[in-house]
This record gives structure tokens, sequence and C-alpha cells, in this order.
């Protein structure tokens, strides 16, 4: 799919800076007003190294749509991933409302990327696609002042970020179940692993205790993806509680906030009830919280409005006193994270760390248990590898 030229200079994207680099600040050390020269999305499709399912769903490749906005000699980076769709839409819709504003004004310039969507839907499409949009904004502004993005956010909370491993797909064999739960534990570090049920609800206890047996003592997560009924959720609770199941992530679909209110209730009090992966808004995060649907909240910058939409969510989750969880995309999260209160953890999800790891210059590595925001490199800290994604191009 190739992009419609957002560029008003008319010439290619500049180069990548130098590491710890300031690209252009003014001589007071504020910013002044730095006009958007150009807005561009490219959309790829990498397959998966495997069939892959869940409760729900099955898929075989993913698609990564990536955001650059240039202003003041400063390239700034944001991704979602989502229908390549999402990178038509920044091009021929969304870039006229950036280019030539202010880029340092990235609040009111969300805003109006929100209004902009009014008359086509604020969810979905629409969402991811802002969402990347705003992350290149706080990405840029970053790079303008050659700080870390965590810097702009209030500043390190932690150093290092708790990560769980997930992936363990309904499509794996005993075999591949056990070898992948297993290596997060003992060669990444993890504490905790999650793994998907739901598709074939008869298999689940037996998949479940192998996951067990594969991870010793640590802690074991299930995530249904909304496959089951209450009643089935329920039945499956119980079930699978003497395995020590410790998470159990959309048991009914997130749109059911009844159900998983009910659900919520009657599960055994050592299993955390988890959903917020398909919020959008900060307000799907308000009537998430208002119907008590969920122990730990999840945000996914790459679908609920970047880092603007997830720092709102960790606003709300601290002053309901629920922990929140950064739901996939690692690279992207790690510095939010880093200053999100209440955070519990990251999910280090198999897709994701492998494209980002193939894809993105600095992306982050597991190291016992955690990740951490590289505070030696302006920004997200990481660059897009161009060639190495051209062959994955759509």
């Amino acid at each position: 799919m190739a992009p419609v030229s957002n560029d008003i200079s008319g010439n290619a994207p500049a180069p990548a800076r130098a590491q710890g680099t300031v690209c252009a600040p003014s001589a007071t050390g504020a910013l002044d007003v730095t006009p958007i020269a150009g807005v561009r999305a490219h959309a790829y499709r990498i397959p998966t190294d495997a069939p892959e399912a869940d409760g729900t769903f099955e898929w075989t490749s993913t698609t990564l749509v990536v955001v650059e906005i240039e202003a003041g000699r400063c390239t700034g980076l944001g991704y979602t991933y989502t229908d390549a769709g999402a990178a038509a839409l920044v091009n021929e819709t969304l870039a006229k409302v950036l280019l030539h504003e202010d880029a340092t004004a990235v609040r009111a310039l969300t805003e109006r990327l929100w209004r902009r969507v009014r008359n086509i839907g604020r969810s979905g499409l629409c969402a991811t696609a802002i969402s990347a949009l705003d992350f290149a904004l706080w990405d840029l502004n970053a790079k303008l002042l050659g700080v870390p993005l965590v810097r702009l956010l209030g500043g390190v909370l932690r150093e290092r970020v708790p990560i769980y491993g997930s992936g363990g797909f309904t499509s794996y064999d005993d075999a591949q179940l056990r070898d992948q739960l297993a290596h997060w534990v003992e060669v990444d570090g993890c504490t905790a692993v999650k793994m998907k049920i739901g598709a074939q609800a008869e298999r689940d206890p037996q998949r479940v205790k192998t996951a067990r047996e594969a991870i010793g003592d640590a802690e074991l997560f299930v995530d249904a993806n909304g496959a089951l009924t209450v009643n089935q959720a329920l039945q499956c609770a119980a079930r699978i509680a003497g395995e020590g199941v410790a998470w159990f992530e959309e048991p009914v679909s997130s749109d059911d906030l009844a159900g998983m209110h009910l659900v919520r209730e009657a599960a055994p009090a050592s299993m955390d009830i988890a959903a917020g992966e398909y919020a959008y808004t900060s307000d799907d995060f308000r009537r998430m919280l208002e119907a008590q649907a969920v122990d730990v909240l999840q945000a996914d910058a790459t679908r609920c409005g970047g880092v603007t939409g997830f720092m709102l969510a960790a606003q709300l989750c601290d002053a309901w006193h629920i922990p929140l969880s950064a739901h996939c995309a690692p690279a992207l999260h790690r510095h939010l994270a880093a200053a999100a209160p209440r955070l519990r953890h990251v999910e280090w999800f198999h897709d994701h760390v492998r494209i980002e790891s193939m894809l993105f210059d600095g992306a982050p590595r597991a190291e016992r248990g955690a990740i951490a925001p590289d505070l030696s490199r302006p920004g997200c800290g990481l660059e897009f590898k161009r060639a190495d994604a051209k062959p994955y191009a759509l």
C-alpha cells in the first residue's frame, strides 16, 4: 500500500539522528513553535513462525502500521498492530489535521484527531491510527528536547518493568506449549506466564495441567479472549483453580460488563479477573471500572490513544485503586510502564517480541523477568529498520 506523500518539504525522510542528540532546541532551552513538516504511514504484514489461535480467532500473520511525524529536523516514531487500512486513514485523512501545526501541542493535536473521526467512529481502526500518531508526537517531542520519553511522563517510578510471558496458543500441541512456557521461566526469568484457552473447553484442564508441569512454581495466567459464557467461565475457573491459576483474562466478552462482573464475583478469590485490551477511549475504561468488572485493568497504547490514552488509563486505575497491566507491544510500552502508577507488569507477547526484535533497533531484551527503558537514547529509544521491513511492505 503506497502512502500519499504528506511531506511538505518534498524531501525524503531525514536520517535517524545519533543517540542522545538534541534535534532542534531553542536557545532558551524551551521549545519554540515547531511546525510539522511531514506525516507518513506504512503497513507491513509479517508471517507468524507457526499457525496461531486463541478462543475466538486464528491467524498466520500480524500487520504492523508504522507512523512517522517530522518536525524540527527530528522524526517521531509510532506504531500499532491493526489492519493495513489504518495506514490509508493516516495518509489520506488524519495527516491533514497535523501538517503545519505546532508539534509541541500534543494534547491539542490529539483532540483534533479524535474530532476528525467523529463521523467515522472512534473505536477500532480510527483509534489504532490515532494511537500511533499520538505516540509519534510524544516520541518527537522527547527527541526535540533530547530526553528519554519517560522524562516527559513525570520521570521514572521504576527502573525495571516486570514482564510475563504470553502465548501458549490453542493451536500448539503439548510439546510446543511446554517448550514456550518453560523458556520464559528458565531463560527470560519470567515469574508468570499466560496461555490461551477456550477453543476446545474439554481440552483446557489437561492443557493447563501441562502448563503447570512446565513452569513449576511460576504464576499461571489463562486468557479465553471472550470465548465463554458466564456459566462456562465459572465452570472452567472451578476446574483449573487446583493448578494455581492466578489470572483469568476475558473469561467472557469484555463488551459484556455485567457478565464480567458476575464472573469476578463468583470466581475463586485467588484468581484475578482481567480485561481492557479492547478499550479504545477513556470512556471505555471508566465504564469497565464503574461496572466493577475487573481486578486488573489492561490498557494497550497501540489501541487506546497512544501515550495520552495509556496515561489517562493509568490515572483512572490510580483513582480506583486498581492495578494496571500493559497489553502487548513491550518495546512501545516500557517507557509508559516505567512512569505509570499502580503498574503490575507488561505483557511479553510472543508475536510482538519477535517482530520488534526483527524490525526495531533498540527493542528491549528480557533479563531476570523484566525490561527497562533505555535512558541513553532520546524518545522511545527505537529506530525502525526500513531495509529489514521492506520484504513485508504492503
